[in-house]
């Protein structure tokens, strides 16, 4: 199952069966995620906060280090997830933050999680209904089980770069760069890291076709590290992959976030990746 699906796609799954919509619209350094749900959302859909629910508390893992198993679990069962349900998650558009929870809960076993293509823009846009308000459902059953999915940590890339193995940065340019950071304290990017910019990835009305994604994406294989800023978009660009069928990619949840907070960690900057360098 592709984990795409367009606005047509969706009518017709909501017409055929019932399924579990959850608004993860999010926008980094801000908190108008909800205000933005409560002026509009899709019919039945529930707010999913990525902050508080879909990250751990910003440290030495990073600025948005994976949730504990007890927050993501109370979110998804307080949001009404069950495995028996499909989860179609959205977010303003193109998918970026949906995509955070998309890997959460097939990393966490659920057997039906599609990301709606555009978002509430391509919703709205198509003429559909909204809603206003808060929206209560009946409590989910869902139990995640953590671990579907290959995580790695700063010295797991270490290990996977002085292998052999392909990191791809999935930052924007400017950033992998080093030429305009404007988010973590540091910048550059890790050496030996490829740029995939996310951004690249993605037109005004979501993720690009497959058609266009192919000759970005790829090259992309099996085993090989997404990294971003802190694990949200390196998320993203995994959709992207899957949405091709390139599955067994290995996300480092902690990303450039993480890398820097240890100042014995090797850094790069320019356009060229540059080498790991051996132990």
């Amino acid at each position: 199952m592709r984990p795409l699906i367009d606005v047509v796609e969706l009518t017709e799954l909501l017409q055929s069966s019932e399924a579990t919509l959850l608004d993860v619209r999010w926008t980094l350094g801000e908190r108008t995620g909800h205000d933005a749900y409560l002026a509009g959302h899709l019919p039945g859909a529930v707010y999913v906060d990525l902050d508080d629910e879909l990250a751990g508390p910003p440290g030495a893992g990073g600025r948005h280090p994976l949730p504990s198993v007890e927050v993501f679990t109370e979110a998804m069962q307080r949001a009404g997830v069950s495995a028996s349900r499909p989860v179609v998650a959205y977010d303003a558009g193109p998918g970026f933050s949906a995509a955070r929870l998309w890997w959460l809960l097939t990393d966490a076993a659920h057997p039906y999680v599609r990301v709606l293509n555009g978002g509430f823009r391509a919703w709205k846009g198509a003429g559909l209904p909204v809603e206003a308000g808060e929206v209560e459902v009946e409590r989910g059953e869902f139990v995640p089980q953590p671990g579907h999915r290959r995580v790695v940590d700063a010295d797991g890339v270490i290990a996977h770069l002085r292998a052999g193995g392909t990191l791809h940065d999935v930052r924007g340019a400017d950033r992998y760069q080093g030429d305009n950071e404007t988010v973590d304290p540091i910048a550059g990017h890790i050496p030996g890291a490829l740029n995939l910019p996310v951004g690249s990835l993605v037109g005004a009305g979501g993720f690009a076709p497959r058609a266009e994604l192919l000759p970005k994406v790829g090259h992309v294989k099996p085993g090989d590290v997404l990294s971003c800023g802190s694990g949200i978009t390196a998320s993203a660009a995994m959709l992207a992959a899957e949405q091709l069928g390139i599955e067994d990619l290995v996300l480092y949840s902690g990303s450039w976030s993480n890398w820097i907070t240890d100042p014995a960690r090797p850094i790069a900057t320019g356009a060229e990746p540059g080498t790991y360098p051996e132990g």
